[in-house]
């Protein structure tokens, strides 16, 4: 016959939660020292910094044009706020209206937010235990037993309060990837918001500077038209006497209405850039900032050319490559852990009892201990199939990123090249505006002295202004190239 021995009452009883609770935190520390390997590092690769941007070393200067040289200066801090050195308080306003105005910039600083909440919650949903209270109150009739003497049914109350407490032991780190998965892609989010940011900034300046081009384009223009109605009625009025054939007043009505024609589709342009500026700084469209004066722009002369390290630091499109590389290497993690087995601890406690009084006496006390582990034996290969997935993800995020570091290097790069030769386009259309200008002056004094007609300083005056309103354009593209390659170098507003 088995004996059973009864505890002495003095003696401290088992604690049998605590226990346990000591034995899982030892299995979770042990495994979460184990999970440190089930991903990849997440450390961007290394592509080595390369010699010069270009296929040509960059030059120490631009060649002067218009009067002006741009210099070229090695750096390492990209320069904040860059569109002031363009020395206009009206483009400084209209960026500034911009950066706090845009709707997209909007929707993506709601998206962040969102973003970090969500981590925020998950975060909070798998590190701490979650509590959880409740309580019910019931009456209910259930069948009785069969029994001679009893009734056939039975009525009572219930009532029953407890608080609920669980916990899910990440051993192999499954949820610790999980969360930094989603803290990486937070982080993407936020680098992701810086670069539109700097967009919206260059997009703002490269449109206002587009939109003063093309107007001080449409007055050139304009007076171009006006020599060409001159010289037609001029030629219309020799016909007339005599002095002028039918062919000449049709070559000169057809040069007039040509030059005529250009002037709607460059007044089209310039309406369409106003609107487009509009809606960058948060505006309707028929609230659009009126034109920049072209000459209030300064060129700036001093261009800081980040090194290649500086760069990739700087770039807020690197680093969102460079979180969704780690959020990626930790999916690969927590795909890896949740091949491994779960442990997971419950308990409650309350008060129950078919009366109020029972439920709230010391006979009403009710509670629970419990543990269980799972662990995946067979599920189709889906999770082998979803660790390979993570891991191919991974590898496209790494070539990624390389692809987004030599896009960097190629902006740059672009930037140097479209300086260096925009520049040397820029000095030879200013020798072309500066030879026509000075063969206008020598004909007006050939006209003035009675030695040519009038049609031929008009004549002149038409190449001097075409050769002006080339050399316009080409002024505009130095501004524009000058702000993509401060735009390319990642400085942030």
């Amino acid at each position: 016959m088995k004996q059973f021995i009864q505890p002495s009452p003095t003696a401290r009883p088992y604690c049998l939660p605590t226990a346990a609770m000591r034995l899982l935190a030892t299995v979770a520390l042990c495994g979460t020292l184990v999970a440190c390997a089930f991903g990849p590092g997440g450390q961007p690769p290394e592509l080595g910094s390369p010699e010069h941007y270009g296929v040509m070393p960059t030059p120490a200067q631009t060649v002067p044009a218009n009067g002006e040289t741009q210099y070229f200066v090695d750096a390492t801090q990209p320069v904040t706020k860059w569109w002031k050195r363009y020395g206009s308080a009206q483009l400084d306003a209209l960026v500034d209206e911009a950066l706090a105005g845009n709707l997209d910039l909007a929707a993506a600083r709601h998206r962040l937010e969102a973003a970090r909440e969500q981590w925020s919650a998950q975060a909070g949903a798998t590190r701490l235990p979650s509590i959880d209270i409740g309580a019910q109150a019931a009456r209910q009739r259930d069948l009785g037993l069969p029994i001679e003497g009893l009734p056939p049914t039975s009525l009572y109350n219930t009532f029953v309060g407890q608080a609920q407490v669980q916990y899910t032991f990440d051993l192999f780190g499954a949820n610790r990837y999980k969360n930094q998965a989603l803290a990486d892609r937070v982080g993407q989010q936020a680098a992701e918001l810086q670069a539109a940011r700097n967009a919206v900034a260059a997009n703002v300046v490269s449109g206002a500077i587009s939109l003063a081009g093309r107007q001080a384009q449409i007055g050139i223009l304009e007076d171009l038209i006006a020599l060409s109605r001159k010289d037609e009625a001029d030629t219309l009025r020799q016909h007339a006497l005599g002095a002028a054939s039918r062919s000449s007043v049709l070559d000169a009505r057809r040069g007039a209405a040509a030059l005529s024609a250009q002037l709607p589709e460059l007044n089209a342009r310039a309406l369409a850039a106003r609107h487009a500026l509009a809606v960058l700084l948060g505006r309707s469209p028929n609230q659009a900032p009126p034109a920049l004066k072209f000459d209030s722009l300064v060129l700036p002369a001093q261009l800081p050319v980040l090194v290649p390290s500086a760069l990739l630091a700087s770039r807020p499109d690197v680093q969102a490559a460079d979180a969704a590389l780690k959020a990626a290497a930790a999916d690969v993690g927590a795909a890896t852990a949740n091949m491994f087995p779960r442990i997971t601890l419950s308990a409650s406690m309350g008060r129950g009892g078919f009366d109020w009084s029972t439920a709230t006496s010391g006979a009403g006390a009710i509670w629970s201990l419990a543990s269980g582990i799972t662990a995946p034996v067979f599920h189709g290969g889906a999770l082998r199939a979803q660790r390979r997935a993570a891991a191919q993800t991974y590898e496209a995020a790494v070539a990624q990123y390389k692809n987004t570091v030599l896009s960097a290097f190629q902006e740059v790069a672009d930037s140097l090249a479209s300086l260096e030769q925009g520049s040397l386009s820029l000095a030879q259309a200013d020798a072309a505006q500066d030879a026509a200008q000075e063969q206008f002056e020598n004909t007006r004094q050939q006209v003035s002295l009675g030695a040519l007609p009038p049609a031929a300083a008009r004549a002149m005056s038409r190449q001097a202004a075409q050769a002006q309103l080339d050399a316009l354009r080409y002024k505009t593209l130095r501004m524009l190239d000058t702000a993509r390659l401060l735009h390319a170098m990642g400085a942030a507003p």
